[in-house]
């Protein structure tokens, strides 16, 4: 069992059975289920939507190398400057360089998870570097020491008493609970830093291939101000993001925003396509996109599991998870949770050290029934099982336990040899740690149905 399996199991045996977390996370997570079954209504056929994005998404992973020239092309017409990474050491490389031919010490972030893929804030903090998430949330788990919670809701597992003791704590405020106050408070001190910065860095929702754009969605205007106040903005980005075409962004915003917030539309919905020009008034000097792969065309080139790139990142899986319910985000230790997380991060970090991840998943199917593009994610769970099984790596006890099953079902004097009191003494054996440690342990029936059968036919 590898060291993040062993972690995984701890922390969700401690999760699962703190009400206060559940309290919160459930309470949270009920604000969105609401929110996103209203908003269904206003889509005249949604199901017709998820086909029609389900089937744009897979015309890119089918033809992604050509949208990413085609991408490149355009947007350094424009002015921009593409980076290709193949890993998170070569973005984090690159990304130094230009630090150092700007001499820069300080940097405002908006929202983005491939940037927390790569672990960019560590890397730069540990090079003098002021790292400052401009995202509410983000903001929110920077001050207290964490790793976002939900891939969009950073600070979910948080109440408004637990944002008001952290405020008290780390910036010397009064406590407030009220929302709004707190809110102008984190406001009023991200202003200034807006100012000062150095460098913006922003992620993208998706990359706009026929027009060179990088597409940002946000409720707060946190990126638009990042990526108007420095004079040098870097846009770090998951090569699966891109899409064909500016028209195509009239049916995936509104999906995106319905599926990850129940809104019609988000808030402030951005268009980027390089720097400032002579005639506008602001914006970048220079914009950097670096474009990442990092385990993304290892996934590509699987058949039968690469629709997984075709996530939009909504998080509507995670809200509709039941492990997820219970066990957090934060006790997967990785950068994508939920069942999108367990399907897609033993291909980006080893299938040996995460591969215990598709197996925390009751298979009910709830998160591909929310799936916006349609991603048939609880068979790519099971993919990935079988895959694990296949590679060899399942535990000698599970192989040589199911060998020892497989002889038995073969063999029916093994099966009634013993009878119940045996069998009943070697399951609690077996399982008291796993199932029994919680749970009362089944117990077989005196006779099995086989005896059961043989004992009618002579009567």
């Amino acid at each position: 069992m590898s060291k993040a399996s062993e972690h995984f199991l701890q922390d969700a045996d401690k999760k699962v059975f703190d009400k206060e977390h559940r309290r919160k996370i459930n309470f949270n997570i009920g604000k969105y289920e609401n929110s996103v079954k209203n908003g269904t209504y206003q889509f005249a056929d949604h199901e017709l939507g998820r086909k029609r994005t389900s089937f744009i998404k897979t015309q890119v992973m089918e033809n992604l190398d050509k949208y990413l020239m085609e991408f490149e092309n355009n947007f350094t017409k424009q002015g921009g400057k593409v980076i290709w990474a193949r890993d998170a050491n070569e973005a984090l490389a690159e990304i130094e360089k230009i630090f150092k031919a700007k001499n820069a010490k300080s940097v405002v972030k908006s929202k983005t998870m491939t940037s927390e893929e790569i672990h960019l804030n560590e890397f730069l903090e540990k090079r003098g570097v002021e790292v400052v998430e401009t995202d509410l949330g983000e903001y929110i788990v920077q001050l207290n020491g964490q790793k976002p919670y939900h891939i969009v809701t950073p600070a979910m597992h948080m109440s408004r008493q637990d944002v008001s003791e952290l405020f008290e704590r780390k910036l010397g405020v009064p406590y407030i609970e009220d929302p709004q106050e707190l809110t102008l408070i984190a406001r009023n001190i991200l202003r200034q830093k807006y100012l000062n910065a150095d460098i913006g860095i922003t992620g993208a929702n998706f990359i706009v291939a026929d027009v060179g754009g990088i597409s940002v969605t946000e409720n707060e205007g946190n990126a638009r101000m990042s990526t108007t106040f420095p004079k040098t903005q870097i846009t770090i980005v998951g090569i699966e993001k891109v899409i064909p075409s500016i028209i195509d962004l009239a049916l995936f915003l509104p999906m995106l925003a319905h599926s990850g917030t129940g809104q019609q539309i988000t808030v402030y919905n951005t268009l980027l396509s390089g720097p400032r020009k002579p005639d506008e008034t602001d914006g970048p000097d220079e914009m950097y996109v670096v474009l990442i792969d990092n385990g993304r065309t290892t996934l590509l080139a699987d058949v039968e599991k690469r629709q997984a790139l075709n996530c939009i990142r909504c998080g509507a899986c995670l809200n509709a998870c039941p492990v997820y319910k219970n066990i957090g985000g934060h006790t997967y230790n990785t950068t994508y949770s939920g069942p999108i997380g367990s399907v897609i991060t033993p291909h980006y970090r080893g299938m040996e050290d995460f591969k215990h991840l598709s197996f925390a998943s009751s298979l009910c199917g709830a998160c591909t029934s929310v799936c916006p593009v349609k991603i048939d994610l609880h068979n790519l769970l099971l993919l990935n099982r079988k895959q694990s099984v296949k590679e060899g790596l399942s535990p000698k006890w599970e192989v040589r336990g199911f060998k020892l099953f497989t002889m038995a079902m073969k063999n029916r004097s093994w099966m009634n040899f013993g009878g119940s009191s045996l069998k009943n003494i070697a399951l609690s054996f077996l399982f008291k740690n796993s199932w029994g440690k919680h749970r009362t342990m089944p117990e077989l029936a005196p006779k099995s149905f086989n005896e059961q059968w043989k004992e009618r036919k002579k009567k």
